[in-house]
């Protein structure tokens, strides 16, 4: 009962997760022991060669516009860089959303005033679902004035998401600072005022720029996208057995 204890008093809420991290590895390394089998049937692939291409060359031009951005700085938070994550999401999936968004981030954040830092993860993976869950929008006739929306929506929630980073370690506030003393709903509270106090007017601004590009660009954005996914949409064929003639006698 002792090593029973001892060990339950270990598992941490920090070795705990130390500990899945530890058996996702393991079962990325046993994968072509428990990956199913997969249809032999036509399949039809989008992410080619001309798909990486385009969307390096999209996180290419994005980390320009976060750069420009930088040395010539926009109302508040307003930025232009959303805009082709939440579009090529949409266009193409949650995969590509998602690496849209997180590699503007990393790429662009060595070029930018504040460089990389511990903030650089929050802002890969907060802008990567950006583009991931907009794959996972309705597929309305007109779906721009919705992506206008959807991108309102998100220029708050990425701020909200980002700004935890830095809310652990500041001091000085009573009302604001985060204690490990308080309850789930006390430290939710806290922090709904931390954000209104340091980040609303922030982010309100980039919430607004969204919507604006969405419903000036998105519509001629989004069909060059769409255009672009037809003409490089490619069929594969498994080739058929060859068939077996036994020599004749």
């Amino acid at each position: 009962m002792t090593a029973l204890s001892s060990g339950l008093r270990r598992l941490t809420p920090a070795n705990l997760l130390f500990l899945l991290l530890n058996l996702a590895g393991l079962m990325a390394f046993l994968y072509p022991f428990w990956a199913p089998a997969q249809p032999l049937a036509p399949q039809a692939r989008t992410v080619l060669v001309h798909t990486v291409a385009l969307l390096g060359a999209l996180v290419g031009l994005n980390t320009a516009l976060r750069v420009l951005d930088t040395l010539v700085p926009l109302p508040g938070g307003f930025t232009p860089v959303f805009v082709l994550i939440i579009l090529i999401g949409y266009a193409f999936g949650a995969r590509l959303g998602f690496l849209m968004g997180a590699l503007t981030m990393l790429v662009s954040g060595p070029l930018t005033l504040g460089g990389l830092g511990l903030w650089t993860p929050y802002q890969m993976l907060a802008a990567g679902w950006v583009g991931m869950c907009a794959a996972w929008l309705p597929r309305p006739g007109r779906p721009v004035r919705m992506l206008a929306i959807y991108g309102l929506g998100w220029g708050f929630l990425y701020g909200f998401l980002t700004s935890l980073h830095f809310w652990p370690y500041m001091l000085n506030a009573p009302d604001l600072t985060w204690e490990p003393s308080l309850s789930a709903l006390e430290t939710l509270a806290r922090y709904a005022r931390y954000y209104l106090v340091t980040s609303l007017a922030w982010d309100t601004a980039g919430a607004v720029g969204n919507l604006v590009l969405l419903l000036a660009l998105g519509a001629p954005l989004l069909t060059a996208l769409t255009r672009f996914k037809r003409r490089s949409r490619v069929i594969w064929e498994p080739e058929p057995a060859a068939e077996y003639n036994p020599p004749s006698p």
